[in-house]
């Protein structure tokens, strides 16, 4: 079975769309589990009437506001399938979705090196997201497909359940947003993805979502921003993405507050200091 995931904080206006997407997948053994991160619309009235409806299973659970980290995290506690495809509220899936990612982890299902499948996304146009695979198949991870393969734009990763319940995020008191790459990089040093050229999913970018937010949702959570990138120090890759981590490491450092317990790093990038200072006064005037 495939859980098909949605976390969702105020977004009733959005959901049918991804609704009648699902309605409409060919292959039928999935459940449509739905986090509610403390929305005050009527999401809940909208998903009784989805679940009266009877097309598809749906379990809808409502949680006090908390972030989209952890309602991945109560997601995972209740999901009843082996594959875990995550599903923004705003966004839809192509009818054929769930059947190609089905087919694509029949191959490595029992393959313990691998955490799941990956393909592509398209805008609501029907135009790739980014540049595409330069090969129709490739096992790589996370890192390495755009370090290695030069892969640019986002991708849509599909994984195992058990493999990221291995991988929960942090929870840090009086924070609500925790980088999604902080899991991404972890399963990436563990595990192998096998990427595919086919489009699995359709995106839309709201003005007021995540996507559109988010270095204002870092400089509100520094803590877990400083752990993202001090991590990334810690593992196999170029010197040119380590740089970019330690600036934003430094950019984000600005914003933590006193007293506030921090992830530290070596001495050795204190040289960066500067830069990050430079990047965190640019975002306080972009933020006005």
């Amino acid at each position: 079975m495939i859980t098909v995931f949605t976390p969702t904080f105020n977004r009733a206006s959005l959901l049918p769309r991804l609704y009648k997407s699902l309605c409409k997948q060919t292959y039928r053994d999935f459940e449509w589990l739905v986090i509610d991160d403390g929305s005050s619309d009527h999401t809940k009235e909208i998903l009784d009437q989805f679940v009266k409806e009877n097309k598809i299973s749906i379990r809808y659970y409502y949680k006090t506001n908390g972030g989209k980290h952890t309602a991945i995290n109560l997601g995972l506690d209740v999901a009843k399938g082996e594959i875990f495809f995550i599903a923004d509220s705003d966004d839809v899936l192509l009818p054929d979705s769930l059947s190609i990612v089905n087919a694509k982890f029949t191959a490595i299902m029992n393959d313990k090196t691998f955490a799941g499948v990956c393909g592509l996304d398209v805008d609501f146009k029907g135009n790739i997201v980014g540049s595409g695979l330069p090969k129709s198949v490739i096992d790589s991870n996370s890192t390495e497909i755009r370090s290695t393969y030069h892969v640019k734009g986002d991708l849509k990763e599909v994984f195992k359940t058990e493999i990221l319940r291995e991988f929960r995020f942090p929870q840090i008191t009086g924070e609500t947003f925790f980088p999604e790459l902080f899991i991404w990089i972890r399963i990436a040093a563990k595990y192998k993805i096998r990427y595919f050229n086919k489009p699995i999913y359709m995106v839309e970018y709201q003005a007021t979502g995540l996507s559109s937010s988010i270095v204002r949702m870092r400089m509100q959570s520094p803590v877990a921003s400083m752990m993202t990138y001090s991590d990334m120090l810690t593992y196999n890759m170029s010197f040119k993405l380590k740089l970019r981590a330690i600036i934003n490491y430094w950019r984000f450092w600005c914003c933590r507050k006193p007293g506030v317990a921090y992830p530290k790093i070596g001495w050795r990038w204190y040289w960066c200091c500067p830069l990050g200072v430079v990047m965190h006064i640019r975002d306080i005037f972009r933020q006005k």
